[in-house]
């Protein structure tokens, strides 16, 4: 009798970050579902893409309510997110509930449709990606606010959970090398380079960085491990202090 292969649905899985994470679940033999604005250039057999606006709620439960229909959801990954920086006295309110929808309400929805299957099968692992903005961040009220709640509402979720054999935390990643950070500070920029000398370990992060610290949280074998925040920064969480 051959066991069903693990199904994992990934958020913002077309670029960046969401697209190294996708990879390595393909490499691990999952069926992959991304779900993104754009479907993105990879092609494999065992990946599913749709597109798909994150921030319209109503668009979002009717293609979950689709998937769980047509698989059984048992790894989430919620990538997905958009920064929309704004100086305090020029913040948005649609902007923020924008990120309210992308960030906090659609990892609800996208978690209230897998849970059947994770019950059932006494097993899940759930993956928010929050941000070192969370922290705090010139320019980032509204993305800093969400981000920090997704840290609040993972933990919570750690605690109901937990009976029914599924994880939940938070990988929390620093400055990385993606599009949507080399539309804010560009690429080979003197501003690039300062930022990067700025940070502890001397680098800007990749993609890759970031993928490594979700499959571990992913990883069928660390049931142990729940409610927990990883900061994937270069130490720029904590700074560092000249003496």
């Amino acid at each position: 009798m051959t066991t069903p292969r693990q199904v994992a649905l990934v958020t913002g899985g077309s670029a960046g970050i969401g697209l190294a994470i996708v990879e390595q679940l393909l490499e691990q033999d999952y069926v992959v579902l991304s779900l993104d604005l754009q479907p993105g250039n990879l092609k494999h057999p065992s990946l599913h893409a749709f597109e798909i606006d994150l921030t319209d709620r109503a668009a979002t439960a009717q293609l979950a309510q689709d998937l769980t229909r047509r698989f059984e959801v048992t790894t989430l990954v919620h990538n997905a997110g958009v920064i929309r920086p704004a100086l305090l006295a020029e913040v948005q309110l649609q902007d923020l509930d924008a990120l309210v929808n992308l960030h906090l309400g659609c990892a609800i929805q996208l978690v209230q449709a897998s849970l059947p299957a994770m019950r059932a099968a006494h097993f899940g692992r759930v993956v928010l990606l929050s941000s070192r903005a969370a922290l705090g961040v010139v320019t980032r009220t509204s993305y800093s606010a969400t981000k920090a709640a997704m840290i609040g509402m993972a933990r919570t979720w750690a605690l109901e959970l937990a009976q029914d054999g599924v994880t939940v935390n938070v990988v929390a990643p620093g400055p990385i090398r993606t599009d949507m950070f080399h539309s804010i500070v560009p690429a080979g920029s003197e501003r690039e380079r300062t930022l990067a000398a700025a940070i502890p370990v001397r680098r800007l992060g990749e993609g890759a960085d970031v993928a490594r610290a979700v499959r571990f949280f992913t990883d069928p074998l660390n049931s142990f491990v729940t409610g927990q925040v990883l900061y994937v920064c270069g130490g720029s969480s904590i700074g560092s202090i000249s003496l």
